[in-house]
């Protein structure tokens, strides 16, 4: 018993005599630089100006929090399949890259509440009449090969038992496509249907409104076990909102209507 407790008071000393360990929120500020994981071949996310300079709603992000953190922010250019590894081997504090918050992902690293929604959008030629999504069927539609939005048009259109689906390889060539009046209209995320409109490589087309498949909600990431950190970048993200600030970025890097981060029926 008396080894016991002995045993017990050393463990307990060298606790109380050892220095702590700082967490990743303050190894941040104190370096006085956030390192961000950032895709720069994703507009408007991310992208280079003309000048290679980083630009994008993912690269002002990085920056917001920089600044409320004090600190200068360097963003660490990353291809989408290097995101979690470029966290894990410690090149970056920080994701913020338009990462889906999956249950698979949250196994490996600590995901935040979204900070950011894909919606799906209808884009159509001017000449159709196209206004909704309803106003799709029994026309000739397109979206690209493979993605989720290209497997639900083709399948809404089977089930409309109307209308024609064409798929491509690229979202260039869908717009080009869309542009030429090959297809009447495409359903593609907002950003990217925003974009590729505000381009004007493609004429005649325009965003006419939302189109009914699942929202893909983004999170920013970092380690799983940074608690302190997660709760920061959970509040700066509330803070976003709150002071539009994401609304502001909203309207500068892809434009239309401000998508809804909240989750009907679990958070508001």
């Amino acid at each position: 018993m008396k080894t016991s407790v002995l045993a017990f008071g050393l463990v307990a000393a060298t606790a109380l005599t050892s220095p702590a360990h700082a967490d990743k929120l303050d190894d941040i500020i104190g370096s006085g630089t956030l390192r961000c994981a950032v895709v720069l071949d994703f507009p408007p996310m991310g992208s280079r100006d003309e000048n290679n300079n980083p630009v994008g709603f993912d690269v002002d992000y990085c920056n917001d929090l920089a600044k409320a953190l004090g600190v200068t922010a360097e963003i660490v250019e990353t291809p989408f399949p290097e995101r979690i590894p470029a966290l894990m081997s410690g090149r970056v504090d920080v994701g913020v890259a338009s990462t889906s918050d999956t249950l698979e992902r949250a196994k490996t690293v600590g995901m935040t509440v979204p900070y950011f929604a894909f919606e799906m959008a209808v884009t159509a030629n001017d000449k159709t009449g196209i206004k909704s999504f309803e106003d799709m069927k029994g026309k000739v539609v397109g979206a690209t090969a493979g993605t989720f939005e290209a497997i639900a048009l083709e399948k809404q259109v089977k089930e409309w038992g109307a209308g024609e689906f064409r798929p491509y390889q690229t979202q260039a060539d869908v717009f080009l496509a869309l542009s030429q009046g090959q297809i009447d209209a495409t359903v593609s995320t907002s950003t990217v249907a925003q974009a590729n409109v505000k381009t004007g490589k493609f004429a005649g087309i325009s965003v006419v409104g939302k189109a009914p498949f699942d929202i893909d909600y983004v999170a920013l990431f970092t380690n799983r076990e940074e608690y302190g950190l997660i709760n920061y970048l959970n509040l700066f993200i509330n803070q976003q909102v709150r002071t539009g600030r994401y609304a502001e970025l909203y309207e500068k890097w892809v434009g239309g209507e401000l998508p809804s981060l909240a989750v009907n029926g679990v958070y508001r």
